[in-house]
């Protein structure tokens, strides 16, 4: 007959099976996998609500383990919990193909909640995941029917509270009252340059304390008991999250390099490794663990039990509020309402038909106003600039500690927190999230976005002041490069409309995308409407379409985007007796997403006279005008002067659009 394993023992499996991998695969970072795996223990058999058996389970706990280069800690938990991660694939760790990445990446293996990696960003995820949680539940619970009722839990280390995105989010998690978050801090002392006392000391308490957290103090990580009476306290506060600072040894269990950054990030040793089985008592080969472990680990069916009593209740609840549940289940899955598409393209033919000259930003408001009573999934929000960025709509409701029934976050100055935590929400699921700041401060988001684009998450990125154009606050607020960034990281679709219509279009396709992310793009200075039949209403959303064409085929082409649209109709018509065509290409990536057909009838291989027109840096359209073209764009930084000054002073003029038209045509 089998033993009932210690808590001990099974701690040690994730040590064990932690210093295999890494020693296996010949890199990667064993030091943090064993100096968390009692704390792990105690939450992932005792506390952790999840089914192993289905991962997606709507109400489960979110586990996300911010130090996501401690990658085999993750992994060891989901493989002994009975997930389906096999052996096989921990034998695998960080090779091509495996499931079981140097990282923990979204999507490989069941039950990783997140891609971590980029310190900080981890913990700044679990944040907007608990604001998401709570935001839903404020929406959807009633009395007696708690349908929404989870925590989420945060492995953190020094390495994420040096990196300042997690004051960012830190800071507003206190604010906003996220009292269902509970994050574990592994004071161990050690990163990778050695003990960190030569550079951290912040006292990481009284900096929680300020935020507005519960803060649990010196618990020693590899005292289970200690760990079990922190647990229970931080779940009994319920009006602030809760930071557990777990005193730990990296290494533990390794005699001669534990409490040294030798095990940070490197294997052991097989000498080393033979001397941990020694020390801790585990006999047993690598990868291999006994039975009676497995049996203690495995929460198939604790984890069913608790997925049956959350349908029980979500049954009970579809009877008393059969509306609601429908929504709630809807939203869950990520569908779109029903009639969203449709009433959306009716918006997008009234504002053909109204033929405004607004800001694309204004324009993107009034989209709002348009879709947001159809998307009760929304979640906007603004890192402090509403009344600039124009992300608050008719509908918009401010969520607080107090009342978070709303459907707006006020970011504060917080752009990357802001970006990180909307990360969060997508993957929490049940909102479409979208948040704005000026384009040039994408620059203290842009990891986050990648990582957006890296998940392939639904996360509306909304940036205003796009360009030169926004005149007299100057280059340090005048976007150059920041296009070129965007349209060149994979998954991304970037939109830069050129009018009311397009801007519109731009909402449906970010909104309608299940794919990934998409960042919107919108002026400051008001845009002329643009005269479009049926054919070229559709087409906008093929991201790239003729505007403009001529009498039979065209001697030259003249691409062009936002604001500068304008400029290169008004090209067109002073070159008379030249056949122009001018493109809209309001979504780059998009249009190379079309087939060849559709482009090669946009852009004819056979016309090689091409001129692009953008107020932003001139390389990225080289793809599309190739060397014998011209491109009227920016090579240097902005000034600070009005804008009616800058753009004919940086060469954004029908004359110089002409002009360059003229000279590819010798």
């Amino acid at each position: 007959m089998s033993s009932t394993p210690s808590r001990t023992e099974k701690a040690n499996a994730i040590r064990a099976l932690s210093m295999d991998a890494v020693q296996k695969a010949k890199s990667g970072h064993p030091g943090a996998p064993m100096g968390m795996a009692d704390i792990a223990e105690v939450l992932w058999n005792d506390y952790l609500k999840h089914n192993p058996a289905n991962p997606n389970w709507a109400d489960r706990d979110r586990f996300v383990l911010s130090n996501g280069h401690g990658s085999m800690l993750l992994y060891s938990l989901l493989h002994l919990s009975g997930y389906d991660l096999p052996i096989e694939e921990l034998q695998n760790f960080r090779q091509l193909h495996s499931k079981t990445p140097g990282h923990p990446e979204y999507g490989y293996a069941p039950g990783v909640e997140t891609t971590t990696g980029p310190l900080g960003q981890g913990i700044t995820n679990a944040v907007g995941m608990a604001m998401a949680e709570k935001v839903l539940g404020a929406q959807f619970n009633r009395p007696g029917y708690e349908l929404v009722d989870h925590h989420t839990y945060a492995f953190l280390g020094d390495g994420c509270l040096m990196e300042g995105v997690s004051h960012e989010a830190c800071s507003l998690a206190g604010t906003l009252g996220l009292g269902k978050l509970i994050a574990f801090y592994d004071d161990n002392g050690i990163s990778i340059d050695g003990e960190v006392e030569g550079w951290f000391t912040d006292d990481t308490p009284k900096r929680f304390e300020s935020y507005g957290w519960h803060v649990i103090s010196n618990v020693d990580g590899h005292d289970s008991a200690a760990i079990k009476t922190a647990i229970e306290e931080a779940r009994d506060v319920s009006d602030k999250p809760t930071i557990i600072c777990c005193k730990t040894v990296i290494g533990f269990g390794s005699p001669n390099k534990q409490g040294r950054e030798e095990c940070h990030g490197a294997p052991l040793g097989d000498e080393e490794i033979a001397l941990v089985r020694e020390t801790l008592g585990w006999v047993h080969a690598p990868f291999e663990i006994p039975e009676d472990i497995y049996a203690g680990w495995n929460g198939k069916a604790k984890g069913e039990a608790q997925e049956d009593e959350w349908k029980d209740i979500l049954a009970d609840y579809r009877e008393e509020f059969p509306e609601l549940a429908a929504d709630f289940e809807r939203r869950m899955s990520g569908e779109l309402p029903a009639d969203f598409l449709v009433k959306a393209d009716e918006y997008i033919k009234q504002c053909q038909d109204d033929a405004q000259k607004i800001a694309s930003r204004k324009a993107s408001q009034n989209a709002l106003n348009a879709y947001g009573p159809l998307l009760p999934e929304f979640l906007g929000g603004s890192a402090d600039l509403a009344g600039s960025n124009l992300t608050i709509w008719s509908g918009s409701k401010g969520i607080s500690a107090k009342d978070a029934s709303g459907n707006y976050v006020y970011y504060g100055v917080r752009e990357f927190g802001m970006s990180a935590m909307m990360n969060g929400v997508a993957l929490h699921g049940g909102f479409v999230p979208y948040g704005a700041t000026f384009l040039m401060f994408m620059e203290y988001a842009r990891n986050a976005v990648r990582m957006a684009a890296l998940m392939k998450q639904r996360v509306i990125f909304v940036y205003t002041h796009d360009s030169i154009g926004l005149g007299e606050d100057g280059p340090t607020h005048q976007p150059v490069e920041q296009l070129s960034a965007l349209r060149a990281t994979p998954n991304l679709h970037t939109w830069r409309p050129c009018d009311a219509t397009e801007s519109a279009v731009s909402w449906k396709m970010a909104i309608a995308r299940k794919d990934g992310p998409s960042t919107l793009v919108f002026s400051r200075q008001g845009l002329a409407p643009q005269d479009r039949n049926s054919v070229q209403l559709a087409q906008i959303e093929k991201g790239g379409y003729i505007l403009s064409d001529c009498e039979g085929t065209p001697e030259a082409i003249i691409i062009a985007t936002g604001s500068e649209i304008e400029l290169a109709m008004a090209a067109q018509e002073q070159l008379v007796g030249t056949k122009v065509r001018v493109v809209s290409m309001p979504c780059a990536e998009l249009f190379m997403e079309q087939e060849d057909a559709y482009r090669e009838s946009v852009l004819p291989s056979s016309v090689r006279a091409r001129v692009a027109v953008e107020a932003s840096h001139k390389d990225y359209w080289y793809k599309f005008v190739g060397f014998d073209g011209a491109i009227i764009g920016m090579s240097t930084f902005g000034e600070s002067a009005p804008a009616g000054d800058l753009m004919p002073y940086f060469g954004f003029t029908v004359d110089k659009i002409a002009e360059a038209v003229e000279k590819v045509l010798k």
